[in-house]
């Protein structure tokens, strides 16, 4: 259950409130018995383990919001888009209806007989 020194170095600085509870824990009386022993390395691996699970979860967050970043600028992005494409059909719309009208307006009545020349 000891930990070599040279893992503990390695590992990231633990958050404050972990940090406050390390030195006060250090600060106390030395250990007189095997059982306060285990207890404070029990302790020490449970801050160590904690402090590596919080970063994590920060680091997880972080990531999160650069997700929830990157989502909403592109619903912005395909927003813009679809707006765009209704303005041209609506655009489009405007164009084709005057056409419309007139080539209702030159239909021959029911009784005529369309009859080419030649």
């Amino acid at each position: 259950m000891d930990i070599p020194t040279s893992a503990a170095s390695d590992e990231i600085t633990p958050p404050p409130e972990l940090a406050l509870a390390t030195q006060l824990s250090k600060e106390r009386s030395k250990p007189s018995c095997p059982l306060e022993i285990s207890a404070e390395r029990f302790n020490s691996s449970v801050a160590r383990l904690t402090s590596n699970s919080i970063v994590e979860l920060q680091g997880l967050v972080s990531e999160l919001q650069k997700m929830q970043e990157f989502l909403k600028s592109e619903v912005d992005n395909v927003q813009c888009q679809i707006d765009s494409a209704l303005a041209g059909i609506n655009i489009i719309v405007e164009t084709i209806g005057p056409w419309k009208s007139i080539a209702g307006s030159q239909i021959l009545p029911s009784g005529t007989r369309n009859v080419r020349a030649g």
